[in-house]
């Protein structure tokens, strides 16, 4: 009962601040069939940095994914004044509520989220911090046009549609070749849920086991992610409803997976603080590389490098790289760094059981596949097992 009553102290600051943010509508034409309200908050995954700030002004929504910055029929939630977000705090389940605008009732399919410009000295309006110095975030395109995003927003009349943006703040700043420059190159995913549903995933690891990566996958992909708080705590919402496959990777550790988790409506619960999730010891290996463009592309190389391991009857992401370069650079290093050797843990999901019971997967100590994409080209793949370490080169 006292895990419950977290879980709802949890969400009553969500829900309820929520409440409070009403932003007028700007544009967006008149309709016959009523109108609804959108309500957007921002979240973010786990990030491999010590901060990460960003100054929200706007959040402007479309009906149409193509329409462009100057187009009639865009509404607006000013953020006034503008928001400067530490993204770093928004980790397992706490939301940083935008606004909300009333539109007319359809689908909508198109969001801008419009980033302040910095100024010439630190602290800047987006920035990041790496081994304790602020370093500028290059943001050129959010700061006029927006972070555009793909967005499938079905708005019913006289009903509250929430919008969470899950920023992954890991994967969408990167260092730009040997400049030195942090750039912003987003990977931001968009929730639609209904208003007041806690669709999400909680539960416990060890406590000694503090900082390792929970995520929610489906067929190797990252749903959602997070890490667990100092207390072994861990929360993952929103969560679109379906079934997932939940995976806990953590530095030294096994990985542990749990399949066939459900989330529907409200929270689904894999563990308790009494009985949390045991993370067993591993050894390690690295896969290190180099992401090879020819010609070289004119703004620079942006790839993602990922480390899926076999779990017996399927993969599970493990660890992920954004790779960037400098202008007309053709290669540039990659490292997956602490995967890893000893064969993964695995149970099923059991409504009502106090934590998983896991199996050691038979067969696939070390198996990895180790992929990388570029944006216009299929992902390449090569297949190691560890240890020892590897290195796998991959030319586009």
């Amino acid at each position: 009962m006292e895990f419950f009553a977290k879980m709802t102290a949890w969400l009553r600051p969500w829900m309820m601040a929520t409440m409070a943010f009403w932003l007028a509508s700007c544009g967006g034409g008149a309709g016959s069939g009523g109108t609804g309200i959108v309500r957007v908050s921002l979240t973010d995954a786990p990030s491999c940095y010590e901060h990460v700030y960003v100054t929200v002004t706007r959040v402007s929504i479309h009906r149409s994914p193509s329409a462009l910055p100057d187009d009639g029929g865009w509404s607006h939630i000013d953020v006034t004044p503008a928001r400067r977000i530490d993204l770093l705090s928004l980790t397992n389940g706490v939301l940083e509520e935008l606004g909300q605008t009333a539109l007319p009732a359809g689908r909508y399919s198109q969001i801008r989220l419009i980033l302040a410009a910095n100024g010439g000295t630190a602290p800047y309006a987006n920035s990041v911090v790496v081994n304790g110095e602020e370093q500028a975030l290059h943001t050129p395109s959010s700061q006029q046009s927006g972070l555009k995003l793909h967005a499938q927003l079905d708005v019913a009349a006289g009903q509250t549609l929430d919008v969470v943006l899950d920023f992954d703040a890991c994967k969408s700043v990167v260092q730009a070749g040997n400049s030195g420059k942090y750039l912003l190159k987003p990977v931001i995913s968009v929730i639609p849920l209904a208003a007041g549903t806690a669709q999400a995933v909680a539960g416990y690891v060890d406590a000694s086991a503090a900082g390792t990566t929970v995520s929610l996958q489906q067929a190797g992909v990252v749903v959602r992610s997070t890490q667990a708080a100092a207390d072994g705590r861990f929360f993952l919402s929103p969560v679109p409803q379906g079934t997932y496959t939940l995976v806990l990777a953590g530095p030294g550790k096994k990985t542990a997976v749990v399949t066939g988790v459900p989330v529907g409506s409200g929270v689904t619960t894999v563990s308790t603080q009494a009985a949390p999730i045991a993370m067993q010891a591993s050894g390690t290996a690295d896969v290190t590389g180099t992401i090879v463009q020819s010609p070289a592309p004119a703004g620079g190389i942006d790839a993602t490098v990922r480390a899926l391991q076999n779990v017996g009857g399927g993969r599970v992401e493990v660890a992920a790289v954004r790779v960037a370069g400098a202008e007309n650079e053709p290669s540039k290093a990659y490292a997956l760094n602490g995967l890893a050797t000893a064969a993964p843990r695995v149970a099923t999901y059991t409504a009502g059981a106090v934590t998983p019971t896991f199996a050691d997967a038979p067969g696939v100590a070390g198996q990895y596949r180790i992929e990388a994409s570029v944006p216009g080209a299929d992902p390449k793949t090569a297949d190691v097992t560890l240890p020892p370490s590897a290195t796998e080169d991959f030319t586009f």
